[in-house]
Formats: structure tokens, C-alpha cells, sequence
């Protein structure tokens, strides 16, 4: 028949399953073999533990039974002998299978609904103009030019305003716009001293 007070042998009770008449009361291993350390030891399991160091450990024994971890009969055996604990490494085996702090839960991923993103600024009406007639120089022997450019420096400025986008494609057809318009002024010079020159 089994002795009402025996319990099966916990990682924290010491090296041996403890005996049927020692009970609750049964000696503590306080020396000898190295103790599992996730218990913040900074020096050796031996050295003599202060009065903070019984309530931290009481403290992790209070979330583990909160928590479900630990019954009650465990519970109240585990804070008695942390109360009559003499050393850090004693401590160290009593909240040796609790967690020492809050457990990470990884924090569910979940797509941003569209209607809270931040609104993307409008492409601005005059700076995809100017773009146009920009590449409808090269087609048009540069008489979109001047449309080009016109509308490129009313883009910038209403970008400037508004905070609109475009502004590459204002700089795109006004750059090609002042092209054409350069080429076309250069024709008509040398045209001109041509015609001055010939008469």
C-alpha cells in the first residue's frame, strides 16, 4: 500500500525521489552536482541567497500556479521551501521548469484593409500633358514643342501647390519640348542668314 504522503519525484526536489516517511520535509540538495541554471545565477548555485532573491523566485511560483502550471498541493510545497531555501542554486532548481518571464506568442501577420492605407497623391493632369507632346515632338517635327513646355512649368507649379505627383513627367516633356523648340529655332536662324546671305 502506498504511503499517503509519497509524490512522484520532481527535477526540483534534488537528485534522489524523496522517501515515503520524509514527506513534505525532505532535505534540500544545496551541494554537490551543478543545477540547471536558467534561474539568473551571476555566481556559483552555492552562494547564500538574500531575502530579494526567495521573493523573486515566490514571485515566478505565483505565475506558474496562476498560469495552471503548478496544483495546489505543488504550489504550496514549492513556496515553503523557497521561504527555507539557503542558496541561489536551491531557487534555481525550484523554478527550473517555469517559464522566467512572459512567453513570446508571435503576433498574428494580418493584411492592412485598403481603406485605412495612405491615399497615393494624384499624378498631376498637366505633367502627363506635357510628357505627351514631349514624345509627340519626335512624331510631329517638334510642333508639339511649345505645348510641351508651357504645360511642364504649369505642372511643376500646381505640384508645387498641391503636392501632386509627376513632376518627372513634367521635367520629361519640358525637357523635350525646349529641345524641339531650340532645334527649330536654330532652323529658322540659319534660314534667315541664308535667305540675307543670298540676296
Amino acid at each position: 500500500m502506498t504511503h499517503p504522503s509519497w509524490q512522484p519525484w520532481q527535477p526540483w526536489q534534488g537528485s534522489g525521489a524523496p522517501q515515503p516517511w520524509q514527506g513534505s520535509h525532505a532535505p534540500l540538495r544545496w551541494q554537490g552536482g551543478a543545477a540547471p541554471q536558467p534561474w539568473p545565477v551571476q555566481s556559483s548555485p552555492a552562494m547564500l541567497a538574500s531575502h530579494a532573491d526567495r521573493e523573486r523566485a515566490v514571485d515566478v511560483l505565483r505565475a506558474g500556479f496562476g498560469e495552471g502550471r503548478l496544483d495546489k498541493g505543488e504550489f504550496d510545497q514549492r513556496i515553503e521551501r523557497a521561504y527555507a531555501a539557503r542558496t541561489v542554486g536551491e531557487l534555481a532548481l525550484l523554478v527550473a521548469d517555469l517559464p522566467q518571464g512572459p512567453v513570446p506568442h508571435p503576433a498574428p501577420v494580418t493584411a492592412v484593409p485598403r481603406t485605412f492605407l495612405p491615399a497615393r497623391p494624384q499624378t498631376n493632369g498637366k505633367a502627363v500633358g506635357s510628357a505627351v507632346c514631349g514624345v509627340l515632338c519626335l512624331v510631329t517635327f517638334g510642333l508639339t514643342g511649345i505645348p510641351a513646355v508651357v504645360l511642364g512649368h504649369a505642372a511643376r507649379s500646381e505640384i508645387r501647390r498641391t503636392g501632386e505627383s509627376g513632376d518627372a513627367l513634367a521635367l520629361t516633356g519640358l525637357a523635350l519640348g525646349w529641345l524641339s523648340t531650340a532645334t527649330w529655332a536654330l532652323l529658322l536662324t540659319l534660314m534667315l542668314v541664308a535667305a540675307a546671305v543670298s540676296a
